[in-house]
């Protein structure tokens, strides 16, 4: 089974992953050193972060 490519660019994800106190294990393991729980919260951020921008677009 292939991987699915990535929405979300490399620069928003270690972004995230400063933001949520664990960029130091993407450094030192690479992104499938962090916990299923961190991927997690990082996708609900940028879920967050989304709707934000699309409620500031209309206004």
């Amino acid at each position: 089974m292939s991987r699915r490519r990535g929405i979300m660019s490399e620069h928003m994800k270690e972004e995230l992953a400063k933001e949520l106190g664990f960029y130091d294990v993407v450094q030192k393991e690479g992104w499938g050193g962090i916990r299923a729980r961190d991927a997690g919260n990082m996708v609900k951020r940028a879920i967050e972060i989304a709707e934000q921008q699309l409620v500031n677009k209309q206004h």
